[in-house]
């Protein structure tokens, strides 16, 4: 209450005491009491007759309180819009649940309307009280896989503790029942159709078949009815640990309807399992690749897009359960105790109870989550426009830190009222937004509708011929708003037959800003303002002033000279950007006594080298092309008088090389090795004096020229060369010949030795035989 009461005072303050602390308003660009109001929140507007000088731009109107009153404006001609705040709903808050009430009210007011001015905060006060009675709704869903076979059991004989339990709390509770496996396809469950029919252990008979979710029981509030349908239920199974709790609890959520939740009431979930979740991504594994489009699909009292649709995300669950004012309880086991804690902060108004190992400590469960839900209360805001902050200040005995997000009171009884401070400011001017206020887990809203203040109300005459303008013009928040035909700061210029554009066009250069921004265009010719110290713009176009040249050791020009139109005009003996430097050259001189080798300026007794040339005192140009090479020509034609330049030498090159010829070198300087027109190599060395293109160039007497080829040698060798190439070539054809008749003879020898010959004689070729008679050996 304190730092609400001290916030407000600093408000009422604000005119006299946060204003003066400032030292002024931004200027720049500010042409209306509307651009003043714009600009910053400190900043008003002296709507004052004659308030400005001859000459003196309108923006000066603009400023704090204390510095337009220390100018000479009276209070009463200053603009000054306020923040305005309007309650146009607040009924009161109700004391206890009242079934002929349509709707009990346990946040007020219910609609406001604000009308802010950018940068300027304003704060309102919001009431809650939770009302005593209030129905409750609860939906009941429960994890049916295999290993929670016992807690099913348990859950059966649990009906009339639950609504016990309920009405301990209030006279209007009513449950429901919903039971979820997962998805009834693999990697989740086994396909195999016997093992759909019934997954569970084959010892096991009272199994039902494979499914994702189904809604058993919508919202009751009959005892025997709930025991009876949890009663029906018995236990399926799945594959794999983790659950399609997830899917469960978004068909839950949002299929309103079927589930049976009422417009007023507290709105649970208590979701029991063993086991941890599936979620966004997990559907990939079994080929479902559709995002959940967080839409009802029951029918027939289960989910049909189970094997279609991937699980949801959790940004996507928390979005749906805190539009639906819905809470979740995870009753969990041990083991998947810490999962579920790291679930609940992400969604917000959740809470984590753990079970026994049958679950025989559900109700006492249920009924401590729900103490701490309700004894918790989170303010927060929907739809906030762009550029609009809003921050929550909570005033209870639990009151969290402020925040720009929420508020939070802790430990709140049922019936006690508390209360938040919202501070609203709006950034920029805004036309017509709104946006929403209400406690997580509460169907109760305030609507905040937001305009902006940037306009003034000036209470202007409503003389169309005002004498302030000449009579040629109206007055508008101080300003001669000028009539069709006059133009000047007070109407004083009549434009006649000219065109007012082309008036206008006078007094811009290069067809920029009209003055420069530093004066008025009157009658084609710049009307310059002054400047803040006193002093005038000019120049014809206002682009000079005297207060803007550089500085050194934070004195203008250095204390050393005089600004001009934005440059420094230094005094005797002074130079520099800033006159910051004395006129000297010892920095600057080298050892032949130049200065910078003539190859750069001293300024602020340091060389500035042209290009190339490097500091401190422009001696080498690394970035020159090699002399060796651009000299080349003028050293062929000073030593040797050959070259290109033989015919004009001295008027080509003798003022840029002093040259002599020597026997060998005898001072170190840059040597040089080239070839001239006439294939020479010549050796000289040249040493860059003071200047760009001066060089002094030691020359070696004794060219070396490669001796002539000899001709005989040429032709003898050619003729070896072709008459050896000849022999070699003959020698060639040579060995192939032979090579192939070798090749034949094989062939034929190879063949000769397959053939087989008759054995008989030809008689063609039989010897013929003659018959001699010896006498000697006649037998007688």
């Amino acid at each position: 209450m304190e730092k609400y009461l001290l916030f407000l005072l600093l408000m009422l303050m604000g005119e006299n005491g946060l204003c003066q602390q400032e030292k002024g308003c931004s200027k720049s660009m500010v042409n209306s009491c509307g651009d003043c109001m714009r600009s910053a929140p400190e900043c008003v507007w002296c709507k004052q007759l004659n308030f400005t000088k001859a000459g003196e731009q309108e923006a000066v109107r603009c400023d704090t309180k204390a510095q337009l009153m220390k100018r000479g404006c009276k209070r009463e001609e200053i603009i000054s819009p306020e923040n305005t705040l309007a309650i146009v709903k607040a009924d009161p808050l109700s004391v206890s649940f009242d079934k002929q009430l349509k709707q009990p009210v346990q946040l007020s007011p219910q609609k406001i309307s604000l009308r802010l001015r950018p940068g300027l905060p304003t704060t309102f006060r919001v009431s809650f009280k939770r009302v005593q009675g209030y129905p409750v709704d609860l939906y009941y869903l429960m994890d049916l896989s295999y290993s929670m076979k016992d807690d099913l059991a348990n859950v059966k004989e649990l009906g009339n503790d639950l609504f016990a339990a309920l009405k301990s709390i209030t006279n209007s509770a009513q449950i429901g029942f919903g039971a979820f496996v997962d998805k009834t396809v693999l990697p989740y469950t086994n396909t195999n159709k016997e093992k759909l029919l019934k997954p569970c252990d084959e010892n096991y008979q009272e199994c039902q078949a494979a499914f994702g979710y189904r809604h058993v029981l919508s919202m009751t509030s009959e005892e025997e009815q709930f025991k009876t349908k949890v009663t029906e239920e018995f236990i399926s199974g799945n594959l794999d640990s983790p659950e399609g709790s997830l899917d469960a609890m978004m068909q839950a959520a949002v299929c309103g309807e079927r589930i049976g939740w009422r417009n007023s009431s507290t709105r649970l979930i208590v979701l029991t399992t063993d086991a941890g979740f599936h979620m966004a991504g997990d559907g990939k594994l079994a080929g479902i690749l559709e995002p959940n489009d967080e839409l009802c699909h029951i029918e027939n009292s289960l989910y049909t897009k189970s094997n279609v649709m991937d699980y949801p995300s959790v940004g996507q669950l928390a979005m749906q359960l805190e539009k639906n004012n819905i809470q979740p309880i995870f009753a969990v086991t041990e083991n998947v105790e810490d999962v579920y804690k790291q679930l609940t902060k992400l969604i917000p108004k959740s809470e984590v109870g753990v079970l026994s190992s049958n679950s025989n400590n559900v109700v006492q469960l249920i009924k401590d989550a729900y103490k701490r839900l309700s004894s918790k209360v989170t303010v927060t805001h929907d739809n906030l426009p762009e550029h609009v902050s809003v921050v929550y200040t909570p005033n209870c005995e639990g009151a969290g830190p402020a925040g720009e997000s929420e508020g939070i009171c802790d430990n709140v009884p049922v019936g006690k009222e508390i209360y938040f401070d919202v501070t609203v400011t709006a950034d920029t001017c805004i036309e017509d937004k709104s946006f929403t206020i209400r406690p997580l887990g509460i169907k109760d809203t305030l609507t905040v509708t937001l305009s902006s203040n940037c306009e003034c109300d000036c209470d202007d005459p409503p003389d169309s011929r005002h004498p302030h303008c000449n009579g040629t013009g109206r007055v508008s928040c101080g300003i001669c708003s000028c009539n069709e035909g006059s133009i000047g700061q007070f109407c004083e210029c009549s434009i006649g037959k000219k065109d007012e554009l082309t008036l206008r066009a006078s007094c811009q250069r290069n067809n920029g800003t009209e003055c420069e921004g530093r004066g008025d265009c009157v009658c084609g010719r710049c009307q310059c303002h002054t400047t803040e110290s006193g002093s005038s713009y000019y120049g014809d176009f206002c682009e000079c002033d005297d207060e803007h040249c550089e500085k050194f050791q934070n004195k203008l020009c250095g204390g050393n000279g005089k600004c001009n139109c934005g440059r420094c005009d230094c005094f005797s003996g002074f130079e520099g950007s800033a006159c910051q430097c004395k006129v000297s050259e010892e920095g600057c001189r080298t050892l032949n006594n130049t200065v910078c080798y003539n190859r750069g300026t001293c300024k602020c007794n340091r060389c500035e080298c042209k290009e190339g040339y490097q500091q401190p005192r422009c001696h080498k140009c690394l970035g020159c092309p090699d002399p060796c090479l651009t000299k080349l020509n003028c050293i062929e034609c000073l030593g040797f008088e050959s070259g290109p330049f033989r015919k004009n030498c001295s008027v080509a090159c003798r003022k840029s090389i002093f040259h002599e010829m020597v026997d060998q070198f005898t001072v170190r300087s840059k040597k040089c090795h080239q070839k001239d027109t006439e294939g020479c190599w010549i050796r000289f060395d040249l040493g860059q004096l003071f200047g760009e293109d001066h060089y002094k160039a030691n020359i070696l007497k004794q060219r070396d020229c490669p001796k002539p080829p000899s001709v005989i040698a040429i032709i003898g060798g050619s003729i070896a060369s072709v008459a050896l190439i000849g022999i070699l070539m003959l020698m060639l054809v040579k060995l192939l010949i032979y090579m192939k008749d070798i090749k034949e003879f094989r062939k034929f020898e190879n063949e000769k030795k397959k053939s087989k010959w008759a054995e008989a004689d030809n008689p063609l070729f039989q010897t013929a035989t003659t018959t001699v008679s010896n006498p000697t050996f006649t037998g007688e």
